[in-house]
């Protein structure tokens, strides 16, 4: 998941380009979300509950910078294991899968936007 968040807020990913107190965010949201809902269909309607999320993630440019990022830390990973290429690399490493219970990748960045005054359990944590 912390590949496809590194990918979100570039100029060449989806979304509106939104500023906010002089701060600028790429603005997305789910089709099942209340912000798709008003947008859509101009309102969510009482018998229904949006479903998805509206994030905002903070603006990062250019996604050739983040590559050349990546790129380094994968260039990293090749010489902590003694790695000459990409080929030998899983051979000279044990990969152990960690199931995660929730995505929480996105959670920080979520903007309330419930029907009725709800609040996630996250966004009331965010404000104590």
């Amino acid at each position: 998941m912390k590949t496809i968040f590194q990918k979100a807020g570039h100029s060449e990913s989806g979304g509106e380009l939104v500023t906010i107190n002089g701060k600028q965010f790429k603005e997305f949201y789910g089709m099942s979300s209340a912000t798709a809902m008003k947008k859509y269909v101009g309102k969510v309607a009482n018998y229904r509950a949006s479903e998805g999320k509206t994030i905002r993630v903070p603006y990062r440019g250019n996604v050739e910078f983040t590559v050349l990022d990546m790129l380094g830390g994968i260039r990293s990973a090749c010489t902590y294991v003694g790695s000459a290429t990409l080929e030998t690399l899983s051979s000279r490493t044990i990969f152990i899968r960690v199931p995660m219970q929730t995505n929480e990748v996105f959670s920080r960045f979520e903007i309330n936007m419930g029907v009725s005054g709800y609040q996630s359990p996250k966004s009331k944590e965010n404000k104590k």
